[in-house]
């Protein structure tokens, strides 16, 4: 069996070796998986909720751990690790596990129709979730997932990236010390061969989290074996800048918007458009911000981290290189940092051509380059010029022209004077729009859409034995439907 090595993004050193599940080995915990989640269903949502509760316990009392673990893996800042990963997890696994009874319930739908018959929504779970999960975000992705698919009554089996495999086995053994059946929560570590054999295993739904690319090649799999599939597949969110945005609080907002994770986020701030009558003094705000980042290897008094995989730091350096021959005007940072670590300082670049490639594709990288805009419709059409659509940033004090402006942007979610911080609210939805992604995570409709819906449809009340419409059929029937027919759409429902 080969293994992989996982290294520290930050020090370049190696931490441990991890094996590569083989395809039968898969097949093999998806089985154990489905044996285990018929028990499991057949507990009360009350009872599992009880169970998601004594492993939100075990992060909790494990929260330093997990800090120390994620930092080391990811090069992430310990601040962010806590309150990004372990916080978020812990509050999605307390609001579902509290609510998923109300949520899950049956839903009647009354019949307008006909008054002597009714419907009822059953949510039922679908059996197996394989969830392959990213490296920027090693538990709160993953591990909010796999949290939900759990307290809608199925099994999981988790593939973490090959880059940050070791949070989500630590998770894994948190769930066992809690005390859960431990083959209904399954880790299978490995390369892209392991999440191809997830992908093709009989399981019951498939969430991704990544490139575009591989996305699109999940979702070709799934579509030939009618799995339904979510996708999350990144993004290129604009920040809109109008001329009575709060200064100083945009300046700030963006700073943390596009630096947080090294700008490692799928919703992160990638693009700038700033009217250009505030231009140059949002340029020069949002300077001094960046300039006073603290880069380095993780610790306490650090802002900005490593980045977590080597060749997206040489994507990065290609991208911001390519928009200086463009033209861009470096105001900070541009370089990768020397020594050991996977560092690329802090970017701010302006005077970015509108039609250039940092403005257009995603860099997942510690890099934000601004544009200007003369009016509200240049501002919307330059948003909407991209293939992504999963988040995207307003500014302004005019509350009317933030909502008008946020509902004409191509994206799943606008945010209006603040950044990224849906993603910790479990109640919000969190999807994208065009290769953004398919299907949802997190909200209410995220956990409905983790279970089967079935459709029960009953009497309340019998008034004739048999119903009017069924045979024997007559010239004397079909005069009488004719002048019920007009009656009811002249009258009735006019």
């Amino acid at each position: 069996m080969t293994s992989l090595t996982i290294r520290n993004p930050a020090t370049g050193k190696v931490i441990q070796e991890v094996p590569v599940t083989p395809a039968e080995e898969v097949a093999r915990a998806v089985e154990r998986a489905r044996t285990a989640q018929s028990g499991w269903a057949a507990r009360t949502t009350r009872e599992r909720g009880a169970a998601l509760i004594r492993f939100r316990n075990a992060i909790r009392d494990h929260a330093e751990e997990l800090v120390e673990s994620i930092v080391r893996e990811t090069g992430k800042v310990p601040q962010e690790a806590l309150m990004m990963e372990i916080l978020g997890t812990t509050d999605l696994i307390t609001y579902f596990a509290r609510r998923a009874s109300r949520i899950l319930r049956p839903r009647r739908i009354g019949i307008h129709f006909y008054p002597t018959r009714q419907s009822t929504l059953h949510y039922v779970p679908r059996g197996v979730i394989g969830i392959l999960s990213p490296w920027n975000f090693p538990l709160a992705i993953p591990i909010g997932q796999a949290s939900m698919a759990l307290m809608a009554g199925n099994a999981v089996v988790l593939k973490p990236s090959e880059l940050t495999p070791l949070v989500a086995l630590q998770a894994k053994r948190l769930y066992d010390q809690a005390g859960l059946p431990p083959d209904l929560f399954q880790v299978v570590t490995g390369d892209a061969s392991t999440g191809a054999a997830l992908v093709r295993s009989p399981v019951n739904q498939v969430f991704f989290t990544g490139s575009v690319a591989a996305g699109k090649k999940v979702a070709a799999v799934c579509a030939e074996r009618l799995v339904p599939v979510v996708l999350e597949l990144g993004g290129k969110a604009p920040a809109l800048v109008f001329e009575d945005a709060d200064l100083e609080r945009t300046a700030a907002a963006l700073a943390w918007g596009a630096f947080a994770n090294a700008g490692q986020v799928c919703a992160s701030v990638e693009r700038v458009y700033v009217h250009e009558g505030v231009h140059d003094a949002l340029a020069g705000a949002l300077a001094r911000e960046v300039k006073a980042l603290r880069v380095g290897p993780p610790g306490r008094d650090v802002d900005v981290g490593s980045m977590t995989k080597p060749q997206q730091i040489e994507r990065v350096a290609q991208l911001v290189d390519g928009a200086v021959r463009d033209g861009a005007k470096v105001l900070c940072g541009g370089r990768r940092r020397e020594g050991p670590g996977l560092f690329y300082e802090p970017t701010l670049l302006d005077e970015c051509p509108k039609d250039s490639e940092i403005l257009r594709n995603e860099i997942f990288g510690p890099v934000l380059p601004i544009a200007s805009f003369r009016s509200e419709e240049e501002a919307i059409e330059l948003a909407n010029q991209s293939n992504l659509g999963l988040l995207a940033y307003v500014f302004t004090e005019d509350r009317a022209r933030g909502q008008r402006v946020a509902r004409r942007i191509e994206a799943g979610t606008v945010m209006v004077n603040d950044v990224l911080s849906t993603f910790a609210f479990p109640e919000t939805p969190w999807f994208g729009l065009k290769e953004s992604g398919l299907g949802l995570v997190h909200s209410d409709e995220g956990l409905k859409q983790m279970c089967q819906v079935r459709h029960v449809h009953d009497e309340r009340f019998r008034p004739f034995r048999k119903e009017l419409w069924w045979y024997p059929y007559s010239t004397r029937k079909l005069e009488r439907f004719f002048r019920a027919y007009r009656w009811l759409y002249t009258w009735l429902y006019r």
